[in-house]
């Protein structure tokens, strides 16, 4: 097997070490990840600016650019061949429900997905300091095993979530549906010492909606969420409703 390695944390990131270590059981695994940290950038390509590629040491490479270039470059112009299997993260904090369309990690899984390459994207569900990269890394070793023995849906790949604790703490793997977000999010407006106006964004952890069934709901009682997901985003539901309109 060889396997292409990245995330949305940048390549020192603890998360990727323990995703790279895990996926070298399985064949060559060769890292392409941003150089920093390049999270919420969702699925953004850069397309002003040329991109620059830095070999830290033998299959490990870091690109000035988004998670989405990491994967165009490490397939179109780094690896000698297509890989097998990609994967991203492990992310250090959960990708869960309406947060997926802003996720870096999960947009390289879906570029990989795009050009036809079987794809998953790890996210271990905490925004704390952790110690359970190592415990995250055995569940992704086992769902990649899976996948290779299995293959994947036409035009899925999965997005895994994994609970901050322990292996033998962690219950049973359930397929989930993406849940919903409660957008209660405020923006924070402070002045700088020059009386200039800044603004944070995102200041609060996200509030997702504990449906059962949902990655939340999974997550929310130590269950390892896989969700398949597609880049399809029409609302089929509506279709019907809205060609009864007259245009």
């Amino acid at each position: 097997m060889n396997i292409m390695v990245t995330n949305d944390d940048g390549i020192h990131a603890a998360g990727i070490r323990a995703l790279a270590e895990a996926m070298s059981e399985l064949g060559t695994v060769t890292v392409v990840a941003p150089d920093r940290e390049r999270s919420a950038v969702g699925h953004s390509l850069t397309l002003h600016t040329p991109l620059r590629i830095f070999e830290l040491h033998k299959g490990w490479y870091a690109v000035d650019g988004t998670p989405t270039d990491c994967v165009n470059m490490g397939i179109h112009n780094m690896l000698p061949i297509t890989p097998d299997l990609v994967v991203s993260g492990i992310n250090h904090g959960a990708n869960l429900g309406d947060d997926v369309t802003y996720s870096g990690t999960v947009a390289a899984a879906m570029e990989a997905n795009l050009m036809g390459i079987p794809a998953i994207a790890f996210s271990l569900a905490t925004f704390e300091p952790s110690n359970h990269f190592s415990d995250a890394a055995q569940i992704a070793i086992q769902v990649a095993r899976r996948v290779i023995a299995n293959g994947l849906p036409s035009d899925t790949f999965l997005n895994v979530n994994i609970p901050n604790c322990p292996h033998d703490k962690m219950c049973s793997p359930l397929i989930t549906r993406q849940g919903k977000r409660s957008f209660i999010g405020k923006i924070v407006d402070k002045t700088d010492p020059r009386g200039r106006k800044y603004y944070w964004v995102g200041s609060d952890e996200p509030h997702l909606n504990d449906e059962p069934g949902t990655d939340f709901h999974a997550i929310n009682r130590n269950h390892v969420s896989i969700t398949p997901l597609h880049l399809d985003l029409t609302n089929h539901k509506s279709l019907s409703i809205l060609s009864e309109w007259s245009f």
